[in-house]
Formats: C-alpha cells, structure tokens, sequence
C-alpha cells in the first residue's frame, strides 16, 4: 500500500466517524433502565448485589423470606453495588432479586406535623394518626449562599440564666453541647425547649436509648414544649443508615419552617451518634480508618450537615441550632470534638465537677464561649461578663487552698473579691429547671451582682 492510498483510508475513516457522530447526536436518548438484579453476598452490615446501575442513595428492594427488606445504596466497585440495609437482616436467601425503588430522597411534612413525633422516614410514631396535608421536602438541600445569608445580629433569649447573661446566643448561631454522661445534658436541652423564644423547634434524637426518648419527651420536653415542636427519633437500636437519616430528616424539618420566613431553634442530640452512624458506613464498605477509626468521609459529612443551619436569605428565618457532643471519657480531644469545635460558632462545656458540687446547669464558663456574643450585646454587657469569669477562674484555681484554710486574705485582689462573692456568684450559675430567666433579667442579675 502506497502513502496516497493510506492517506485516503484515514480521510475516508475520519469522514465517516463524524458522521456516525452527527446521526447518533440526532437520535432520541435512551431511557436509562435500572433492570432488577440479585443478591451476591452478604458481609456484616453490608449486601452486595450485581445487575444494578443505581447512584449513591438509591433505595432498594431485597427479596426475603419474610418481608422485602428495604436497602440503600451506598457504594459500588466494578459491576458490583454495595447496599446496607434500614432493618433486621431475616430470611435472605443466596441470588434473591433486588429490585430498584423511586423517591428515596425526599420525605413528606404534612401541616400537621407540629407535636408529632417521626421517625427517619418521616413517619409519625406516635400512634395519633397520618399527617395531613402532605409536602414533599428533599433531604439533601443545596447549600446557601454564604455572601447572601442574613449576619448574626440579635440575641435570642433561650431562657436559661448562665447562657443569657455569659454566653448569648445569637438568632442564627450553631453552637456546641459538649458534655459526657451524667452531666445533665439532656435536662438542659429540655429547659431550652421549653423556655427558648421561637416559632418552631425540631428535635433530632439520633443513636439514644430507647427509654430516653420516652423521657425526653415526658419528663424534659413536657406538654408545653411538644405542642410547638416536631421531634424526629432513631433510637441506637436502629441501622446506622436510619440514625444518618433521621440527622438530615431534622435538618430538612428546620429548613422547610426558615424558607417560610419563621425562626427555629434546632436540637441535635447528638452530633457523636451521627458521626459514628457515618464510621460504621465507611468502614462496612471498605473506607480506610484515618483518626481514631474514623474514615476521611465522617470528617467531610460533619461541617455539610451543620453548615445547613443558621440563618437564611433577606425575607427568610433562622435556623438557630444546637449539637450536643459526647465526649468520651470527658476528653475535650476526642476526633469528633476537636472538629466539631472548628466548624461551630461556640461551644458549651458541661463540667462533671460542676455537677458533682451540686451546680445545675453544670456549665463551665472557663472553657465555654459564644464567637458571635460581642457582636450582639452592649459593650457594658460584655465587660460585666468578663469580669464574672475572671472572678470564678480566680476561685476555682485557689479552689483547694480555700477548702483546707490555707489562703490567706490580702495575697490577691481578685481571689478575695471572689470570695466575697462566691456564695452569691453561685446563686447566680444554678438555675430551677423549672423556672425561666429571661434575657432582660439575666443581664440586670449579671449587673446587680458586680455592683
């Protein structure tokens, strides 16, 4: 074959070409089937199944001896599709057909939602009957402008003394509940539902006890909390892709209620079980532990869920929310923590010594701090308040010389008006979980108290 022959074969190969390329881009484009496929093999927490072609976050089908169990994609390799299931793994049997479902990302709020009690689905639990009026909400929102957002600008009254007066939230804020067991976490989530001054509040109880979530409601939230809330309860019992959900379910609750102009105070309890929901999914589909255990995925889900609150656009309202955080062991350092501290406005530190001196709320206002408080209160305000710390930090680190006598008054200025003012000081951080101190008269104590 001679060079103007092979010369000609390539032309002719290329005008052909293109015009394969212009006849196929004028055909109609073929629906993208998701045809039923089977069940591979099941490795702890995780189905493989292949003959599927479904993105991250379809629902699935799973044929089963007893009834179809419900499965969620949430990873796939090759021709392979991994899925995690919301329920009990009973009566799969080797090769049982999986089939595709619609409408996994979205959940319906009704009007009546108010006083309700949902699971992750969406779906009241609470034995008073359907919602009504149905709108349907997705779960994954698209993220806000940050140039476009309202700033923090007003205090919001949550009703609880040592938070008004030291630590003032901002309407719009999204601080951290940081605290270990027994500390009193969840009584001061109930005060703050029920004395903080909102339109509506979303509860997100993720990963508790069963027996909790029947207390929180009863005993902490009470009658007059509930009938302006909307609480979303997973239980620890649950998947860990139920317990992920019920976070976003939550969120999306709170979004829908701020896009209609009204201000919500969200509460997340907790940001921990939502994190360890995000580690038993990584690690079941074969993510690498980078930190503590921790896949590099739970770090990038935490600051996309939290960043979905606070306040929107001019004309909208307000997220304002709280993340509870357990930390282990009481060890501020914990992974989950530590990042959490990064990507909140402020963080409220529950002191188990506190606890144990009979001061309820046990907040520790030494390692506790509000990022938006000087922008929203008086510069008085603000100097009265640093001046309260100063005289608690002074009193607790001469703590032990105080007890056993050791302290001789006149050695410092500070640590004897600390003195002075301690049994007052006191009465000042302890508040009855029963009784509300609103923002006025938190800031007219703080004043009256330092003279």
């Amino acid at each position: 074959m001679n060079a103007s022959t092979a010369s000609w074969q390539r032309g002719a190969a290329q005008r052909w070409s293109a015009g394969l390329l212009r006849r196929s881009a004028q055909l109609p484009a073929l629906p993208d089937l998701n045809p039923q496929g089977h069940l591979q093999r099941v490795v702890g927490l995780t189905l493989e199944a292949v003959g599927l072609r479904l993105p991250i976050g379809a629902r699935c089908s799973v044929e089963s001896e007893d009834a179809p169990l419900i499965a969620e994609v949430v990873g796939f390799a090759g021709d392979r599709t991994y899925l995690m299931p919301t329920g009990e793994m009973r009566g799969l049997k080797p090769h049982a057909r999986v089939s595709p479902l619609a409408g996994s990302g979205s959940i319906h709020i009704g009007e009546s939602v108010l006083g309700r009690v949902l699971d992750a689905e969406g779906h009241p639990i609470d034995g008073e009957g359907p919602l009504r009026g149905d709108q349907e909400v997705s779960l994954q929102a698209t993220p806000l402008n940050p140039l476009r957002r309202e700033p923090v600008e007003k205090p919001l009254d949550v009703g609880v003394r040592v938070i008004n007066a030291l630590l003032t939230v901002g309407r719009g804020q999204r601080l951290g509940l940081f605290a270990g067991t027994g500390v009193g976490k969840s009584t001061l989530l109930g005060m703050m539902t029920r004395f903080t001054k909102a339109e509506v509040i979303v509860v997100g109880l993720i990963g508790e006890r069963g027996r909790e979530v029947r207390e929180f409601l009863d005993k902490s939230l009470g009658a007059e909390g509930r009938r302006r809330a909307v609480v979303v309860a997973t239980p620890a019992d649950r998947s860990p892709l139920l317990r992920l959900r019920a976070a976003y379910t939550a969120t999306a609750i709170a979004e829908h209620y701020r896009d209609q102009g009204k201000h919500v105070l969200l509460l997340m309890d907790s940001l921990t079980r939502f994190a360890h929901a995000c580690r038993e999914i990584g690690l079941a589909v074969g993510e690498p532990p980078t930190t503590r255990g921790y896949p590099p995925s739970v770090f990038a889900r935490l600051p996309a869920l939290v960043e979905r609150a606070g306040n929107g656009y001019a004309g909208q309202g307000s997220i304002t929310a709280f993340y509870t955080v357990l930390t282990e062991g009481d060890d501020l350092q914990d992974p989950i923590a530590d990042a959490a501290r990064g990507i909140l406005d402020g963080h409220i530190v529950l002191s188990r010594a506190i606890a144990d001196a009979g001061l309820y709320p046990a907040v520790d206002i030494e390692a506790s701090i509000s990022r938006v408080m000087h922008d929203i209160v008086g510069e008085e305000h603000m100097q009265k308040a640093r001046a309260l710390k100063r005289l608690f930090s002074a009193y607790q680190r001469n703590r032990d010389l105080i007890n056993i006598g050791a302290y001789q008054r006149g050695a410092d200025a500070i640590v004897d008006a600390a003195l002075e003012k301690w049994p007052r000081i006191e009465e000042f951080l302890k508040q009855d979980t029963h009784k509300a101190a609103s923002f006025v008269d938190s800031a007219r104590q703080l004043e009256q108290l330092l003279g």
